[in-house]
């Protein structure tokens, strides 16, 4: 069963799952420069993404239809990538346009064709369709609807499977821990950083609410796009901290960052033993200030293939003086290294038979029973979970995400309040929300 899992090359059950859905593949961004060629590794396969001289987008199988070299090393010319092994020309769409080698009025490139993938870009990202047949579509969710000025996009790599990088975000409890500060800073400062703002309609900081209230109690229930969590942290017999968070089947989670933006985030395995985190922040309020997310982002992550700089090889920057002080962890204070360590720390792959879930992951067990139906689905002909069309699609929006306080009693209505006026005052006008589950 964990082999079912977490396998995702070809011919295995996951991979036959993670193919029926779009998955973004790279950061639009990653073909700026002289040369917009970029070699792609995606559910163990490998291609090449490029952008020809009329900026159509093409993503081909890696290696050359004619004698297997790589296509990564191609010319840009002639309307498409060539070949430098012996000249052959391929267009965005696979076509052999030329094969310059061959006799005069040879009809060859009639008959060749490397296969290619359809694309499109969504919020800064590339999202290429590896599967079968007919692509679904994509549902209306903020940050595909929300203009590009109002969204952020960016990536990571984490050397571990996919789906144990999945579950630290659907696993509720592990903020209070992992992630706990034991130090409060002041608001302002916390542009762009997860859990260091206030809660919606509070002063008190995140850091604080996570670090004294750590036993929360987590419901979760099933919707049409996977599955919707709830954190309540009583604070009082009057106020309950409310944190609503989603997975997005069947490999991304949906969670709030602060007041005023939300993270959309995928694993995108890169093969059985690595994947990156890519993720698109979408905000309801200002434009985001992209010079600043990013340069935060670059602090912990080099170009040009978006590696941590915090790995295991320097042990993830592990200070005990700063443990004993100031971090639960002592890996300094981006959540994302938190996260990395704890993921990679339990092996490339899990060995979920020496587990023992507990209560609080009850997200993660549900999720797992979700990807093995979808599987079996997939296996019988069956359309699995977000297999759907342009018009269902339309009518998945949001969704809701919030870390708020909220009355003890009456705070299941007054989130959805709070998130609804968070909604109704955004300058793009996000779609109307469906809060009822499944």
């Amino acid at each position: 069963m964990n082999d079912r899992l977490t396998r995702v090359g070809p011919g295995t059950p996951g991979g036959g799952l993670l193919r029926r859905y779009w998955q973004p593949v790279a950061l639009i961004e990653e073909l700026d420069g002289p040369r917009p060629v970029r070699p792609i590794r995606a559910l163990g396969q490998d291609f090449v993404l490029f952008r020809d001289e009329a900026g159509t987008l093409g993503l081909i199988d890696r290696a050359c239809p004619h004698r297997g070299v790589d296509l990564a090393y191609g010319r840009l010319e002639d309307g498409g990538l060539r070949c430098p092994f012996h000249g052959w020309l391929f267009a965005a769409d696979g076509r052999c346009l030329d094969t310059p080698a061959e006799p005069e009025g040879s009809t060859l490139c009639q008959r060749i064709r490397a296969r290619s993938y359809p694309v499109q870009v969504r919020a800064g990202i590339v999202f290429a369709w590896l599967g079968e047949g007919e692509a679904p579509a994509l549902p209306a969710f903020d940050c595909f609807v929300a203009p590009d000025t109002h969204t952020f996009a960016f990536k990571g790599l984490i050397e571990c499977n996919w789906l144990q990088a999945l579950e630290v975000g659907i696993d509720p409890a592990h903020a209070s821990f992992l992630h706990r500060f034991f130090e409060d800073e002041d608001a302002g400062a916390a542009y762009g950083k997860q859990f260091r703002g206030a809660s919606d309609g509070s002063d008190l900081p995140m850091t604080y609410v996570l670090r004294e209230f750590p036993r929360p109690r987590i419901e979760v229930e099933s919707t049409d796009y996977g599955l919707r969590l709830t954190a309540l942290r009583r604070i009082s017999d009057a106020t309950t901290h409310v944190r609503v968070t989603n997975l997005y089947f069947p490999q991304a989670f949906v969670i709030p960052m602060s007041a005023e933006m939300t993270i959309t985030q995928w694993h995108v395995p890169v093969d059985d033993t690595r994947c990156y985190w890519v993720a698109i922040f979408t905000s309801f309020a200002a434009p985001v200030d992209h010079a600043r997310m990013r340069a935060q982002r670059l602090e912990t992550y080099a170009l040009p293939d978006y590696l941590p700089r915090r790995n295991r090889t320097n042990e993830y920057g592990f200070d005990p003086q700063e443990q004993a002080s100031q971090t639960y962890t002592g890996m300094g204070h981006d959540i994302n290294t938190h996260d990395q360590w704890a993921v990679e720390s339990q092996g490339a792959i899990q060995d979920r038979t020496r587990e023992n879930l507990a209560s609080t992951d009850k997200a993660i067990a549900a999720n797992r029973r979700l990807l093995l139906r979808a599987m079996a689905a997939v296996e019988e002909g069956r359309p699995p979970l977000l297999a759907i069309g342009e018009e269902e699609a339309a009518r998945l929006t949001g969704p809701a995400t919030i870390d708020g306080m909220a009355p003890t009693e009456g705070w299941e209505a007054h989130w959805r309040d709070a998130v609804a006026r968070r909604r109704a005052q955004a300058p793009w006008a996000p779609p109307a929300l469906t809060l009822a589950a499944e």
